[in-house]
């Protein structure tokens, strides 16, 4: 599956939201365990609502996203197969994202903070692993969003503009396999 410019983007857009995260982990430094142990205790509930948001948001959009077929496929323009490749490929990584926040949704509901056997040294990793998931789920969604954004620009210069020379409209001299 080839990925356009617009997926390019999106991508880009993500990648630089997940560099902010970053930056933010590597400003607050090294922690010892006992700190992360902390950390972990008083971020447990951020983690748990946001992996919820995430679960809510990639589940309404699926549920959207039959909204834009059923406007895509009413316009009078014949779209090009681009248009439904980049359709499904938000399709995918949403159900993905889905997926992802269900399970780390379940895995942050564990309560490793009261767990006697896991070794104090052990604590900074696991936070830092719970800060790296959330910041991957999160970014990932970005790209989503963009995705969707390009998505809707295009069909709105199509359908509500009327543009017929668009890129991904049909043309009488263009073939159906593209």
């Amino acid at each position: 599956m080839k990925i356009s410019g617009y997926t390019k983007r999106a991508i880009i857009g993500g990648i630089i939201s997940l560099g902010f995260i970053g930056l933010g982990t590597f400003m607050l430094g090294n922690l010892s365990g006992y700190e992360a142990k902390v950390l972990i205790k008083s971020s447990l509930t951020g983690l748990n609502t946001l992996c919820n948001t995430i679960v809510l948001a990639s589940a309404t959009i699926l549920a959207l996203m039959l909204t834009l077929l059923g406007v895509s496929s009413g316009t009078n323009s014949t779209l090009k197969n681009d248009h439904y490749m980049h359709i499904m490929q938000i399709a995918k990584l949403d159900t993905a994202i889905f997926i992802a926040s269900l399970l780390f949704f379940l895995v942050f509901n564990l309560p490793v903070t009261e767990s006697e056997n896991i070794p104090e040294n052990w604590f900074d990793f696991i936070y830092y692993v719970t800060i790296a998931v959330s910041a991957i789920l999160s970014s990932a969604l970005i790209v989503v969003v963009l995705m969707l954004y390009n998505t809707i620009i295009n069909i709105i210069k199509i359908i509500g503009l009327g543009k017929t020379d668009h890129p991904l409209i049909q043309q009488d001299d263009d073939d159906n396999d593209e």
